[in-house]
């Protein structure tokens, strides 16, 4: 099963990606477990100064922006 994970502090566009991360997860069928990381220090552990940020699996992918659920369905594809 994939792990996704949203992080930001719970802003707009953080709440959209985590929004638009489970619709492409539903759209591809997969198994997923997609979850929001609020923890600054987690988010920072990462790497991410900038959110929202997308991770899947461990691996950073997507920065500062909101991707669409297309672009999603490539990254976790």
């Amino acid at each position: 099963m994939k792990r996704i994970e949203i992080l930001g502090t719970g802003c707009p566009k953080c709440k959209k990606l985590f929004e638009s991360a489970r619709q492409a997860v539903k759209a591809l069928g997969i198994e997923a477990e997609v979850v929001k990381i609020e923890d600054i220090q987690k988010i920072m552990s990462y790497g991410v100064m900038m959110t929202p940020g997308l991770v899947v699996d461990g691996t950073v992918k997507t920065v500062g922006k909101v991707p669409s659920v297309e672009e999603i369905k490539k990254l976790i594809g």
